[in-house]
């Protein structure tokens, strides 16, 4: 349902968008027809007049592969790498990838060997193997419980203990003096009932007893929690009230949780049943939060996802209940998840046989406040739990002592109960939080509205969502040593992809992704070198006729004029200032005019061309005569322009 939900919204924000962006053109349409470029349209067409190079083929080919159309990708990175003897090892993956897709298994394979070669740190080919094990992780949570059997536990089945004042209370099977015995048909038992033992300083429990025959029953009682005033307990009982049984359509009578309160006389009275029962499905095995606002439980009711759940229900003010929450697939499994427990701290510990374990039903914690926090769900490892079924797991913090039942082998009964002390603190696997912000390249405005999507190193896609108003995303907690790649992309704009290292330390990693306009809005003064990132137009040393690869600098603006037959533009040569400032004009005017000229040539009006050199006149930074520069400095003064006169 929430899947459906989100996806409704994500759908009903796509389609206001493009109405809007349908509007905004068609507004755009009839003052300016001449209002954008798209700059891989403008390549394409590039291409197509002969004029080719690597970083057109990779430009193109990306455009291809991010939209997932491998086959047309598959040709631009064929191109590529007829024309770059070592291109980027990344490219290798990507054609690689593309043949795959393609088909082209024996193709794909040589290429993604090469690709290991070039690039032996990365972690492609061992994903499986950069996934935590689970073992791995249930022996780095072992052996920090010290546990110790104890002499309360009898010959049939004591289980589900829980804190009241300064005793235990547990339920237990064992053979008591009433001359009538009523035994389980299943098990051949007697029925389950509260039994209280003394803790002392060492938490060992002695001298068990019967705990309150005002709550006892001929049928099972057990699993009972108390508030921290030692006025309320809540435990489990079969349906059994004021001496009537209830049954279901099969004639079973199923688990129900009741609630109890002590009188003036302490005594246990105003027994009831809570309205999150019914005899048509279990509910058992209550726990309390701390703030005990809310009521913890298992059930197999309608909507389970396996077969027992762990839920909460709200303890409103008066007394009443809530709706009952099914805790989602972070904590429940298709198998069985039951015996909650919560910690003064907020910790939920609970038994699930639905999760990789050491055997049978075994122990888990997660810390309510990170419930949806990657590896927030962990096994609480060895001795506690084995090879059988372990549960009913609780532990006083202020002490680090606790008690847990099971059935393994060496105990006294069917069930026995052991009591523990921990001596270390449970470990979280390594990990980062992974978020980052989408930004326009050229301006650095935040990009609310992005997808962004995160890729395994192999590009299977792991999740996607919009960036906020902030441009901010988070794909929350990922493990330590792991790689991702991350994708933006908006309408309007090119997709960008970036490579994400997450370091080995617990943390944040933050990606920054700058995308580019790929419709560019022009007016007069847009300056079209930027708009395609033509910082100069290559001559030979001293000379200004044009280049191969110069060549294929002007078809950009070449293709811009022939889009847009009206426009005119200045074509600006600029200089650095390492000879006479005399020979820097007339060289720089030579260039402009060439540049004109070879314009020109492919069908260009000369009125709407107009070619001057400034020579070192319009210096970008302080590198004058005198001054002493590197040539990157001096790079930057040499340049070409080609700035829009009109539309």
């Amino acid at each position: 349902m929430k899947k459906t939900f989100l996806f409704s919204i994500l759908i009903f924000n796509l389609l206001t968008l493009f109405a809007q962006q349908k509007a905004v053109n068609a507004g755009d349409n009839k003052s300016n027809k001449f209002s954008y470029i798209d700059a891989i349209k403008i390549y394409e067409k590039v291409v197509k007049k002969g004029f080719i190079n690597a970083d057109l083929c990779q430009k193109i080919g990306d455009a291809y592969f991010y939209n997932a159309n491998y086959k047309t990708a598959t040709e631009w990175y064929q191109r590529l790498f007829s024309f770059s003897k070592k291109p980027n090892s990344e490219y290798y993956f990507r054609y690689a990838l593309s043949l795959k897709s393609n088909g082209q298994k024996e193709e794909s394979d040589k290429l993604m060997n090469q690709y290991f070669q070039l690039a032996p740190n990365q972690q492609r080919s061992k994903l499986l193997q950069s996934e935590i094990n689970y073992l791995k992780l249930i022996k780095l949570n072992s052996d920090r419980f010290e546990i110790g059997t104890l002499t309360i536990n009898s010959p049939n089945s004591d289980f589900g203990g829980s804190f009241y004042n300064d005793q235990f209370v547990f339920s237990s099977s064992r053979e008591t003096n009433n001359i009538y015995k009523r035994t389980h048909s299943w098990t051949g038992l007697p029925f389950t009932s509260l039994y209280s033992g003394t803790i002392n300083s060492d938490g060992i429990v002695s001298s068990p007893q019967r705990f309150a025959k005002d709550i006892d029953s001929k049928y099972n009682e057990s699993t009972p929690i108390f508030t921290k005033d030692g006025k309320t307990v809540y435990f489990t009982r079969n349906n059994y009230l004021k001496g009537k049984k209830g049954q279901n359509a099969e004639g079973a009578v199923l688990l129900k949780i009741y609630r109890a309160q002590v009188n003036q006389k302490q005594e246990w009275d105003n027994i009831t049943e809570l309205p999150i029962n019914s005899d048509n499905f279990q509910v058992a095995h209550p726990a309390l939060s701390p703030d005990e606002k809310t009521l913890y439980f298992a059930s197999d009711r309608p909507g389970t996802i396996g077969k027992s759940d762990i839920y909460r229900v709200e303890i409103k003010p008066n007394g009443n209940f809530g709706e009952p929450e099914n805790l989602g697939n972070t904590i429940n499994t298709e198998g069985r998840e039951t015996f909650p427990f919560i910690s003064e701290s907020g910790i939920l510990y609970f038994a699930s046989d639905g999760r990789p374990g050491l055997g049978g039903l075994d122990i888990f914690q997660v810390d309510l406040n990170k419930i949806n926090k990657r590896n927030s769900v962990l096994n609480i490892g060895a001795p506690i739990n084995g090879p059988m079924d372990d549960f009913s797991f609780c532990i006083n913090e202020a002490s680090n002592r606790g008690f847990f039942t099971s059935n393994r082998e060496g105990g006294q009964g069917n069930d026995d109960i052991y009591g523990f002390t921990q001596t270390k603190p449970i470990v979280y696997p390594c990990e980062q939080q992974l978020l980052g912000i989408v930004l326009d390249n050229q301006t650095n405005e935040i990009l609310s509205g992005s997808e962004v999507s995160l890729f395994s190193k192999d590009h299977q896609l792991i999740s996607s969502q919009i960036s906020d108003q902030k441009g901010e995303f988070n794909f929350g907690y990922v493990d330590c040593g792991s790689g991702f790649y991350i994708r933006a992309s908006k309408l309007d704009y090119s997709t960008d992809e970036k490579e994400i290292q997450i370091p080995n330390n617990t943390g944040e990693t933050k990606a920054s992704l700058a995308i580019e306009k790929s419709q560019i809005p022009i007016v007069p003064g847009t300056d079209l070198s930027k708009v395609f990132y033509i910082k100069e137009i290559y001559f030979d040393l001293d000379k200004y006729n044009i280049r191969p690869d110069a060549a294929i600098e002007l078809a950009k603006i070449l293709e811009v004029l022939l889009e847009y037959p009206t426009m005119k533009i200045a074509i600006n040569s600029h200089t650095d200032s390492r000879q006479t400032s005399t020979y820097n004009v007339i060289l720089s005017n030579n260039r402009a005019k060439s540049s004109k000229e070879w314009l020109i040539k492919q069908g260009i009006s000369s009125d709407r061309l107009t070619a001057k050199g400034y020579g070192e006149t319009n210096l970008v930074n302080n590198c004058k005569d005198g001054v002493d520069c590197n040539e990157e400095q001096h790079q930057a003064n040499r340049r070409s322009e080609f700035i829009v006169i009109s539309l």
